[in-house]
């Protein structure tokens, strides 16, 4: 019930990108929101995000999220204890099932958004034989939603990293868009679907993480990105934006989430 600056960044940046579409953070420590009062108490949990209107905070129930889809008997026979990457195998199922039953854009929390993407159907290119599952696009009910699922519990192998995110949508796609191969320079269609070349999202690549806390002379326009990927899961150290340092994040911080800034440059304040 406490998301980092960085997580509260990525949900501010989305809702300024798109003030006419809900954000929705579904979060596993929230209770049943029943009435308004109920809603109004979550909010101020999160007073950087209260002026936002379309920004929605929802409970995260597994079971009745993977009802009537391919995970549920996956998630009813899994043992948390035997995976070492248990909270991310359930992220990759999570935004697989969220995605088929709601449609939209699904974004990891890392995300910070720069402009709307204008694409209902789209997955995005990692590297030139990877994609990656940290953002994509698709309609409800859409087949490809199912087809994720179906192969993330067929295929499943959870001591692997990246084996049932990037994997399944690799897999999937390398299957169903055979003669449509990612192109590094320019996005490129299999039917409806798009395919996004990495600088969309990942400009910087996951070698290179720490330069988004490092300080900078002039800092990158990043023209024709939609959003970086500040590649969280790299950051074992745990750095964070800290007001005052010049850093890129700062620099994106006030930017795209200026609200989550002015409460970082508070806090700093008044500690």
């Amino acid at each position: 019930m406490e998301p980092t600056s960085l997580i509260l960044c990525a949900i501010e940046s989305a809702a300024r990108a798109y003030p006419d579409r809900p954000v929705i953070f579904f979060m596993n420590g929230l209770s049943d929101i029943i009435t308004e009062e109920d809603e109004k108490n979550i909010r101020k949990n999160f007073p950087s995000l209260s002026s936002f209107n379309n920004v929605y905070f929802l409970p995260l129930r597994f079971e009745d999220l993977f009802t009537d889809t391919p995970l549920l008997s996956w998630y009813l026979q899994a043992n948390p204890a035997q995976e070492p990457y248990w909270i991310h195998v359930l992220s990759d199922a999570c935004r697989f099932s969220l995605l088929w039953t709601y449609g939209g854009i699904y974004m990891d929390t890392d995300i910070i958004t720069i402009q709307p993407i204008l694409i209902d159907h789209f997955v995005v290119a990692q590297t030139k034989i990877e994609f990656s599952s940290g953002v994509f696009g698709l309609s409800p009910q859409h087949a490809l939603a199912w087809m994720f699922m179906e192969n993330f519990v067929q295929n499943y192998q959870g001591k692997i990293w990246g084996h049932q995110g990037p994997g399944v949508v690799t897999r999937v796609l390398n299957k169903t868009c055979a003669h449509t191969k990612i192109n590094l320079n320019q996005d490129v269609k299999c039917g409806s679907l798009s395919f996004f070349y990495p600088d969309h999202f990942y400009p910087i690549p996951y070698q290179d993480w720490e330069r988004y806390f490092k300080e900078w002379d002039d800092f990158p326009t990043f023209n024709t990105s939609y959003g970086l990927h500040l590649w969280n899961f790299m950051n074992t150290a745990q750095k964070t934006m800290v007001p005052g340092r010049n850093t890129l994040v700062e620099h994106l911080y006030k930017n795209y989430c200026p609200s989550v800034f002015d409460a970082e440059v508070k806090k700093q304040k008044e500690n």
